[in-house]
């Protein structure tokens, strides 16, 4: 079946979407929002996304803004084009638009087994009992909004965590270490369990740490910021830098911080160099007032957690030190086998898997990309559609230097066994 993809919705869309939602609608429950709700939002216009294939509309996903809440009036497709992840994507896109416009509560109300309600399920949407109707409010208040973008923060859409392809192992310490005593605060203060408010990811470059630290913002539905101490050090100073911005984070009602490369700001500190000294000294302190309060997670990341200073792992600062490293092979042939669906391709995961062992998740990402490249350009030069095979991989897996090397996987087993906590 030929892809499809999604984009805006346009007016020369509406007769389309006519005739999608009566093609649809035939013989099954009357929604709760009728045609002429749609068409009202459409025509306003309100956020709404399409679904297209071969130039041919096949799905819609509709919304309506009410002040800060928002209703999603229609999530619609084609039969044939149920259960490959539309319905998904169209929401996701939708969520993006409607919280641009203000919203901060997503609320639908569908037909009991409707094919849309899936896709609220899987984006994070939680159902009312007794009722088919779903309810996702944000962790975005009006004022966190307008904060969050002058901090240059986002809201990641909805889903990361579930595409998280491959590090098995790894999405499940983090899964149960952070994400679940966060998401079920509750349950965890009944077991006498307190959720983290700052963890350490370190582990050899391009293994993923980054990609983590969204993903779990994305689970947890919070918004992301991302500090750059190099950008930091422009307001009057880095220590000062961080003063202002942690002040500044503290405004909202959640959020997660990340800070890549940290050892930047929390090397060892030496009495020969009395400035950084003051920005260890101050981070510290920033730490402690970040956790004075509960919905934060301050995710610090660093290619090697010797060089943090001793004080910085301290018990009390950070509730975990996780080891985040290369994939295994049975992570590799799930990151091997996301790729190969990304693009079309039919070859052999786990001879794949077997040649990039040593790879990280980046090196596996930089491979896969070069041969979608390769054959896209022998699909031009042709004429004809070529499909990459498993010796273009195997061939371009040969040319490509892992990131890490022997003795960076050998000294990072060595900072596990020595700084891990989990």
């Amino acid at each position: 079946m030929a892809g499809w993809h999604v984009r805006d919705f346009a007016p020369d869309d509406l007769e389309a979407i006519v005739r999608l939602d009566a093609e649809v609608a035939a013989g099954d429950e009357p929604g709760v929002f009728r045609l002429s709700d749609v068409v009202a939002a459409l025509q306003a216009p309100h956020p709404a996304v399409v679904a297209v294939a071969d130039g041919r509309l096949v799905g819609a996903a509709v919304g309506r803004v009410e002040g800060d809440r928002a209703w999603i009036l229609r999530i619609s497709m084609q039969p044939a084009w149920q259960a490959q992840g539309m319905g998904r994507a169209m929401l996701s896109a939708l969520e993006h638009r409607l919280h641009e416009a203000g919203a901060t509560t997503l609320a639908a109300v569908v037909p009991e087994g409707e094919p849309g309600s899936a896709a609220l399920h899987h984006a994070g949407f939680r159902p009312h009992p007794g009722l088919t109707y779903f309810e996702k409010t944000t962790a975005v208040t009006v004022h966190d909004a307008s904060l969050l973008a002058s901090l240059g923060g986002v809201v990641p859409p909805a889903g990361l965590w579930t595409r998280l392809a491959g590090m098995a192992e790894e999405k499940r310490l983090i899964e149960r270490r952070l994400v679940l005593p966060l998401a079920h605060p509750e349950l965890a203060a009944e077991h006498g369990v307190e959720p983290p408010q700052a963890v350490v990811l370190f582990g050899p470059p391009g293994t993923g740490k980054s990609t983590f630290a969204k993903a779990v913002a994305s689970r947890l539905g919070w918004p992301f910021v991302e500090l750059f101490p190099s950008r930091l050090a422009l307001e009057d100073g880095l220590a000062t830098g961080l003063s202002r911005r942690f002040d500044q984070l503290a405004q909202l009602e959640h959020v997660l911080v990340f800070i890549d490369e940290v050892e930047e700001v929390a090397g060892v500190r030496s009495g020969a160099d009395p400035v950084a000294a003051g920005v260890v000294n101050e981070l510290l302190k920033s730490i402690v007032r970040f956790r004075d309060r509960d919905g934060r997670l301050l995710i610090c990341a660093t290619n090697n957690v010797a060089t943090l200073d001793p004080a910085f792992l301290r018990h009390g600062r950070f509730d975990y030190v996780l080891p985040v490293g290369p994939p295994d092979t049975e992570a590799r042939g799930a990151l091997w086998k996301s790729y190969l669906a990304r693009a079309g391709a039919e070859a052999d995961t786990e001879a794949l898997a077997e040649a990039s062992e040593g790879f990280t998740p980046a090196d596996i990402a930089q491979a896969a990309r070069t041969v979608a490249q390769s054959v896209f350009e022998r699909t031009l030069d042709s004429g004809n559609r070529a499909r990459p095979a498993t010796g273009d991989y195997l061939q371009t897996i040969r040319r490509t230097r892992p990131t890490v090397t022997t003795e960076m996987a050998l000294e990072f087993l060595d900072q596990t066994s020595r700084f891990g906590r989990t």
